[in-house]
């Protein structure tokens, strides 16, 4: 998806992304050789190269497809090459042909860097934009010391030398020669069969072991110049315990020994050595392991700069001298080094694959100085070395800053028991791990690697790390997920978390396959199992709860059922699912279930069959206010508002007399509109420009925004164009509570997104995502999904995160709640949602983008629908009433106070006696029309307001107050029926439920507030029209008349006014008053 210039940088909504791309519209890249080096840098550029940039051509000298040269030893074990592979063989077979193709047994012999082409041994011929060598390097024989081959062979083969029995340990072929040679090899019966290695190094010591293997051997011998073994890796404790345990394996270990002549038969074949002693000693195989000669015959002549050492010399960002051309691994030099290890190959290889794609973006990376320590298992010893290993004998190469004194101290353990030998290098005061040293224990290598690494005061006493744990496993759940856990393919702890959660390994032998860690020396194991047992106990079950009387499932099974099953009423799901199948829910499962349909199929809640469903907001679509008047917030996507529409909605304020006052969400909200107002309004508003805001729904409040990069000095990212799409991408879906977004420009936060359901901060690299904030009463601080998000990658990861939560959270649920209470919390949720552990995230999207696809306005709606009848207060009359007085406080009007003390005398409705009573037909039946969830309606007596429902055929009546605060507000409550089948009316306000069925023994009664009643009327239908039967009205309204409970100023005008007016008086604070608009006329009372 491209990002669009002209909006700075911000993306646009999801859409269709472009197809793959043709190779003509590609440029080429050669990657000249397949080794474990040019494999790695091969499968970096294609996980990295989204856009399809390049297209690769990969071509290796050797018959066989990229192996494990670091595995050599063990292939005498199985002798199964298959097991070697770095990649398996539908790597191969089942690549992209439109993206890359790759070649072996063939050699690049020449690079025509005039014209860009590679030519091969095989005459063919490959064009290049981009050229990378990954030849890697030979092993060095002493030529002075061997004949010249037979038949006139090149000396600087060294194949040549095989059938002498001189060898070198590089190749798979080099081992099966090997094999070969000693599985024919005869000699008389009076002499020894040896083999000898000289170089005892990482790789003689392999090489060692792989003779030892092979058992055609009497004896194996290691020749080494130093006075151990190991030297460049171990001090000299160190290297001799190391060579003493070699000893015992049965090898013979030649310290402070050289090779000085080489002795053969008449026939050209090996039959001894003299050493420097003078000594000679019977020898039939004879394996060199004293170094590495770079691969750079090809690129010197053509004319790039080699290193005089060897080496194509290459820069920090791993050019040569030809800026089309780059070297990686064993064939390059770099500042007039090679590396014969396969770490720092792959550590080069990921700065180049990364530059190569990403510096057009950012800030390329540099390649600098490699950490060479090692972890190894030779000859079934554990060996490792670490960070700053040589730092007491050739002085620290780092120290803290403000450490002048180079000076360094040691930590030894030493056990000769067990053969174990601790070394930890630190500074002068103890206080900093510069490097190390381990034999025969390496659990902690990971560990003290890190804590090298990060150059940060150890956490405890050295000692504590070799006496109090040095025999401890390492604790997983210690390492930070940069940790460097597997060095040879530079793999930290954070991508092995990845892979385990993402649920593509569920195994050891899966995680090493996948991700390349473990696979080469295999030392990283025993960590790599630590963190694989970790990470898997962490992974459980979610627990549900059953949602109310009616359903034994939790909202989050009930979601799935209804998503699966393709449910599209209550009606439906109840006989379906519920437990008892004729029942008419109640006031908690029929909202949930109601906010379920939305969010899946996005009908018009004022639709007739989900209507009755909703809460008292959603049902008319604002937000019920203490009077029964309502709110109307329209939408200000991301706060930001042109002065036109600012004039508009503040004259349709100054038109219907609204308190008007600006929110927290960055929008103007709009007090006081009265029900049947309420699409007259909507109708002007939009007019101008204005739809919902749905500020009454459990769906997207807002996205609140600073003004970022557009306007502030600080700002890094277009906060408000970010933030403007987010909101109007989001708007309108119903959601299990209300949500809401932020997004600010820099780290000063200034859009509170740590306080958001989703919260984005712009940093350099993008945008850092935060999920589960919270305000309100129990306030959650976001926390971090994911950090450094492309532009154009925020907008399908909210996309699962948040339909992840529409699926899974329960009933009013705020995301704070449902992150604290997700099994696995932050790091579960980043494990579905960002690695896809369970496959779904692409269904989230595509989830998602059908939801909103079928967005809509329903102020807009509702207005075409003509659905007035639904916002009449009365349904018999287009009289009004007025239920609170209205005061006028700092010029604008608002209701009354509650009083804090009842003034009024509570009665008991439920038992009133009325003198008489008498049939009334009241209204036609269609104000109370049949709906699957209900209906309801209010008629006017006189001065008393009655309520009637409708509920599964059959009509009830009640007074329309709700005692609790003298509210007239049941009619538009939710009809309910409990467990007993009783049927009762919710109170929108605060939920008092009262039992409205006349023919029940508690009829009248609220169900939790005992002190509570409600008066109720028998009623009937005859001849298309409402029947109550009600008493005289002056009695009728002696007990219920408006009049009567109607909430007075004079009830409350002690306490509260009186207090400002005392802080006003003694801190001498002048409240600015708005002058009344002539227009807006009006008698009422003004505080």
């Amino acid at each position: 998806m491209k990002v669009e210039e002209h909006i700075g940088g911000v993306p646009p909504l999801p859409g269709k992304t472009d197809g793959v791309k043709q190779y003509s519209d590609m440029k080429n890249m050669v990657i000249v050789g397949l080794g474990m080096t040019g494999i790695a840098f091969l499968e970096k550029m294609l996980n990295n190269d989204t856009a399809q940039e390049y297209f690769y051509t990969v071509i290796g000298e050797e018959p066989y497809l990229a192996y494990n040269r670091v595995g050599l030893t063990e292939y005498f074990e199985h002798k199964n090459f298959d097991k070697l592979l770095l990649s398996p063989k539908t790597f191969y077979e089942e690549r992209n042909k439109n993206r890359w193709n790759f070649k072996v047994d063939e050699a690049v012999v020449e690079v025509d860097r005039d014209h860009k082409v590679a030519k091969t041994s095989k005459g063919n011929s490959y064009d290049y934009d981009t050229l990378v060598f990954a030849t890697g390097s030979n092993g060095v024989l002493p030529l002075h010391l061997l004949p010249d081959p037979v038949n006139g062979q090149s000396k600087q083969d060294y194949r040549n030398y095989r059938e002498m029995g001189c060898f070198v340990y590089r190749t798979i072929d080099d081992l099966n020669s090997m094999l070969s040679f000693s599985e024919e090899l005869s000699i008389p019966k009076d002499s020894t069969k040896r083999a000898i290695v000289v170089g005892g190094g990482l790789l003689g010591l392999e090489a060692g072991k792989a003779l030892l293997d092979m058992k055609t051997f009497d004896n194996v011998t290691v020749v080494h110049r130093s006075k151990w073994l190991l030297s460049q890796q171990m001090d000299e404790k160190g290297g001799a315990l190391l060579t003493e345990k070699v000893r015992d394996l049965g090898v013979t270990a030649r310290t402070g020994t050289t090779v000085d002549e080489l002795l053969f038969d008449s026939n050209g074949k090996l039959k001894a050595v003299k050493y420097n002693d003078g000594e000679i000693e019977e020898c039939q195989l004879l394996c060199y392991t004293i170094g590495i000669q770079p691969r750079d015959e090809v690129a010197a002549e053509s004319g790039l700069v080699c290193s005089k050492r060897g080496g194509v010399a290459i820069n920090n960002f791993m050019q040569t001298s030809d800026p089309n051309i780059y070297a990686i691994g064993e064939c390059a030099s770099w500042n007039d080094k090679t590396f014969g290890l396969i770490a720092p190959g792959i550590t080069m290889a990921d700065i180049l694959s990364f530059n190569l794609i990403q510096s057009k973006f950012h800030s390329p990376k540099e390649f600098s100085e490699p950490d060479i320590g090692t972890r190894l298992k030779l000859m079934g010893v554990e060996v490792a070395s670490f960070g700053d290993y040589f730092a007491d004998k050739n002085g620290p190469k780092w120290l803290p800053k403000g450490y002048t004194l180079k000076k360094v101290r040691s930590l030894v353990y030493e056990d000769p028991i067990e053969g174990i030998y601790t070394k930890l290098i630190l500074t002068q005061d103890g206080k900093y791990l510069l490097g190390g040293i381990l034999v025969g224990n390496t659990k902690q290598f990971t560990k003290f690697t890190s804590i090298a690494k990060q150059r940060k005061p150890l956490p405890c006493p050295a000692s504590e790390f070799i006496l109090g744990k040095g025999g401890d496993d390492e604790d997983a759940d210690m390492l930070s997920d940069d940790t460097q856990v597997c060095s040879c393919q530079n793999i930290s702890k954070g991508t092995l978390v990845e892979n385990i959660r993402n649920g593509k390994c569920a195994s050891l032998g899966e995680l090493k396959s996948v991700t390349k860690a473990g696979t080469s020396c295999g030392g990283c194991e025993p960590t790599m199992k630590a963190i694989f047992e970790s990470e898997m106990k962490k992974m459980g079950k979610q627990l549900s709860n059953a949602l109310c009387a009616h359903f034994k499932q939790s909202r989050a099974d009930l979601f799935s059922i209804i998503m699966v099953k393709q449910y599209k009423s209550f009606k439906e799901i109840m006989q379906n699912v519920g437990l008892k199948p004729e029942a008419a829910g109640c006031e908690i499962c029929k909202p949930t279930i109601g906010s379920i349909l939305s969010t899946l199929y996005n009908r018009h809640i004022l639709d007739s069959d989900v209507h009755g469903l909703q809460e008292t907001n959603d049902r008319y679509l604002g937000n019920i206010q203490r009077n029964g008047t309502y709110s109307v917030i329209p939408r200000m996507s991301a706060g930001e508002i042109t002065p036109e529409k600012l004039i508009a909605i503040g004259n349709i304020a100054q038109k219907y007399d609204l308190y008007t006052k600006i929110t927290g969400a960055q929008r103007v909200d709009l007090f006081g509109a009265l029900k049947q107002d309420l699409p007259k309004i909507w109708e002007e508003l939009y007019e101008h420009g204005f739809e919902s805001g749905q500020g009454y729904g459990k769906s997207l409040r807002n996205v609140k925004s600073c003004v970022g990069s557009t306007w502030c000095r600080y700002g890094i990212g277009d906060s408000v164009g970010l933030a403007l799409r987010l909101e109007e991408r989001y708007k309108g879906i119903r959601s299990p509570h209300k949500m809401k977004g932020g997004v600010s420009g820099c780290v000063r936060d200034c859009a509170e997104f740590h306080s958001k359901d989703f919260g984005l901060c712009a940093v350099q690299n993008g945008f850092n995502v935060y999920v589960g904030g919270n305000g309100g009463m129990k306030p959650a601080h976001a926390q971090l999904l994911k950090s450094d998000v492309p532009p154009d990658q925020v907008i399908p990861l909210l996309d699962r995160y948040l339909m992840f939560y529409f699926r899974t959270a329960d009933r009013l649920q705020r995301t704070a709640r449902w992150l604290e209470n997700l099994e696995g919390g932050i790091e579960y949720l980043r494990d579905v949602v960002v690695f896809d552990k369970l496959g779904i995230c692409k269904e989230l999207e595509d989830q998602m983008n059908e939801l909103v696809g079928h967005y809509f306005d329903e102020w807009r709606e509702s207005v075409i629908r003509k659905e007035d009848q639904i916002f009449k207060q009365f349904a018999n009359t287009d009289k009004s009433q007025e239920t609170v007085e209205i005061i006028r406080e700092r010029g604008q009007r608002r209701p009354a106070d509650w009083p804090e003390k009842e003034t009024v005398e509570k009665k008991d409705f439920k038992n009133i006696k009325w003198s008489s009573t008498s049939w009334r037909s009241v209204c036609p039946s269609t104000e109370l029309p049949e709906k699957e969830a209900g209906s309801s309606t209010t008629i006017l007596i006189s001065d008393t307001q009655i309520a009637l429902f409708r509920l599964n055929g059959k009509l009830y009546a009640s007074q329309n107050m709700c005692g609790h605060k003298r509210a007239f507000v049941l009619s538009q409550g939710i009809i309910s029926t409990d467990e007993n089948d009783n049927v009762y009316i919710s109170c929108p306000l605060h939920k008092r439920n009262y039992v409205i069925d006349a023919d029940k023994p508690n009829a009248g009664a609220c169900k939790n507030d005992d002190s509570l009643s409600v008066a109720l009327f028998d009623i009937k239908e005859d001849d298309g029209m409402i029947l109550v039967k009600l008493p005289p009205e002056d009695e009728l309204d002696e007990v219920l008349g408006t009049t009567k409970w109607k909430v007075k100023k004079s009830e409350t005008v002690s306490e509260g006014i009186a207090t400002f007016k005392k802080l006003d008086a003694k801190f001498n604070i002048k409240v600015p008053v708005r002058t009344p608009v002539p227009s807006v006329g009006g008698s009422e009372l003004d505080w």
